[in-house]
């Protein structure tokens, strides 16, 4: 796509650069630390799964016994958390002590007959060299899961975008699979299944298929195994592959994650600063927790879906529209750091403009663009107006379909079909097959024309695009001067303050130990950041007092 907007290659670098600057400072906190929620993620990859007799999850109940024990610090230092040496510490070292599998050790941690950080320990390479093998096993079926799905394209076609994405969300998974079967046949190419109400906002994952979700289907392990064996069998149907979605945010963000790389997930909501501003989620818990389920999302082949369209919600597009580019850009380089390529950011934002502002349609266009030109390798993810619908249902239909001539017009990928009973009520499946056809008809008939038409130098398009460039590299620079755990804390992002010590999650945050050990991303990041890592983990152990001879045999 040829660029319509003059815009100067010069500033686009300052703005990236400025970005690359402010996620290096969150970087360095975020290589110092991990998480109770990315410990349960590796022990879910390390093959513990279950509950306990009172429906707890395993994971669960393997964390908080280790978080309950201490382990001697450096000579005159306080004890430290045991998490501080990793779970699967831990755990390996209870299945070589007492000859047992991960699961074995799990169950009898859950049933309150074995503390894990009073077992004997045993020779420390051993158990690192379990740990790397079990991880071993769990990258090989993630690394599986990826062929099979390049497979499946390659033989059944993969659909031209922009990709249709459409929603189910009854609470039932069973009753998701027959609406997700209907709008496949419908012309749906990617499935996003809602997840209930709050469920953001558990620090554990439900388990087993349910059936009693509120406005939206619990996320499991066994939900998402049931939606993706229902899309296969209707991608064969109709001959084209079908992309299924969950949200891997919130606590749990890396356990969702982990279960979407084991159960071939395609897309995943994942962006730390959505569950910051709009779930208050505390900062410090999030960005740790982000940085590890994008590294499952990068290795999965999985594309990860930003929430800049939420800002669009609690703020006026009109004034608002530079913090979504600034996050745009924020986001590439969280992405880039925990090696997610390009082709795998469906960076967010949203058709929200206010439909009585005198030529909006040219404003969201100059919008559109900018995302477009300054990402063009990003498979864009473009959302519906929802902050202006009525209850008028034919001026919905209308904003809907300008919505879907931009989409079109400026090469967006996945676009969210607009509901015309968006504020009304759950829309009907009627509902859904207007927009569908709406949806469908536009894209045919406006196929290429964004190919045909030049956009006039200096005119209104170009202005406002460059405004909303000028304003986003200001704030970019703004919040690298601050940082941006605290231009969070002074609501530069959506109008929303959030503390950096408050929130929900941060008693499960705990600075990692000299001896930490967490296999997954010396296995799964590419060169050089496998070396960043590996030099991070270093940097660890001599502020900690342990030189180089004394690193043992992590690798």
């Amino acid at each position: 796509m040829q660029s319509q907007l003059g815009l100067d290659p010069g500033q686009i670098s300052r703005a990236r650069d400025a970005a690359r600057r402010i996620t290096g400072q969150v970087q360095a906190y975020i290589d110092q630390h991990t998480t109770t929620s990315t410990e349960r993620a590796i022990l879910r990859l390390l093959d513990v799964n279950g509950v306990d007799a009172d429906g707890v999850p395993l994971p669960n109940c393997v964390v908080d016994n280790i978080m309950a024990g201490e382990v001697a610090g450096p000579a005159g230092a306080a004890p430290r958390n045991a998490l501080s040496r990793g779970a699967a510490y831990w755990l390996c070292n209870a299945m070589l002590r007492l000859e047992l599998s991960a699961q074995e050790v799990a169950e009898a941690v859950g049933r309150g007959r074995l503390n894990l950080t009073e077992v004997k320990p045993v020779d420390d390479g051993a158990i690192h060299d379990l740990a790397y093998s079990l991880a071993e096993t769990a990258v090989i079926k993630i690394r599986s899961n990826r062929q099979e799905r390049d497979e499946r394209i390659r033989r059944l076609g993969d659909p031209a975008t922009p990709w249709l994405y459409i929603i189910v969300a009854t609470g039932n998974i069973y009753e998701d699979v027959v609406q997700a079967r209907a709008a496949v046949k419908q012309g749906a190419d990617v499935i996003a299944v809602i997840r209930s109400t709050a469920q953001s906002l558990l620090d554990y994952v439900p388990y087993g298929p349910t059936t009693e979700g509120f406005a939206g289907t619990y996320a499991t392990q066994a939900n998402f195994r049931i939606m993706r064996e229902a899309l296969d069998e209707a991608s064969e149907e109709v001959g084209r592959y079908v992309r299924l979605t969950n949200y891997a945010s919130g606590l749990c963000m890396p356990e969702i994650a982990a279960m979407g790389a084991l159960e071939r997930l395609d897309m995943m909501l994942n962006d730390s600063l959505y569950g910051i501003l709009f779930r208050d989620i505390n900062m410090k818990r999030t960005f740790v927790d982000q940085y590890f389920s994008r590294l499952l999302n990068a290795y999965a082949g999985v594309i990860i879906n930003t929430g800049e369209d939420n800002y669009l919600t609690t703020t006026e597009s009109y004034e608002a529209a530079h913090t979504v580019l600034a996050s745009q850009f924020i986001n590439e380089q969280f992405a880039l750091r925990s090696g997610l390529p390009v082709e795998q950011m469906g960076l967010g934002h949203a058709f929200q403009m206010d439909p009585t502002i005198e030529d909006g349609f040219l404003y969201e266009l100059a919008q559109a663009l900018l995302a477009r030109e300054i990402f063009p390798g990003a498979p864009l993810k473009y959302m519906p107006p929802t902050r202006h619908m009525t209850g008028n249902i034919f001026q919905g239909h209308l904003l809907d379909a300008m919505h879907n001539l931009v989409s079109v017009m400026t090469d967006q990928h996945i676009h969210l079909v607009g509901m015309l009973t968006e504020a009304i009520h759950t829309p009907f499946l009627q509902d859904r097959y207007l927009s569908i056809e709406n949806f469908r008809y536009i894209v045919k008939n406006a196929r290429h024309l964004g190919d045909e038409i030049t956009l006039r130098p200096g005119g209104r398009v170009q202005q406002r695009a460059q405004l909303v460039l000028d304003r986003a590299t200001e704030l970019l620079e703004e919040v690298e001067r601050v940082g941006l755990m605290q231009a969070i804390e002074q609501g530069l992002f959506a109008g929303m303050k959030r503390p950096v010590d408050g929130g929900k999650g941060l008693d499960g945050v705990i600075p990692k130990g000299p001896d930490y050990l967490g296999p997954f991303p010396h296995l799964m990041l590419p060169e050089p950041l496998r070396q960043a890592h590996a030099d991070a983990e270093a940097s660890i152990r001599v502020r900690n007092g342990l030189g180089a001879a004394e690193r043992g045999t992590v690798r």
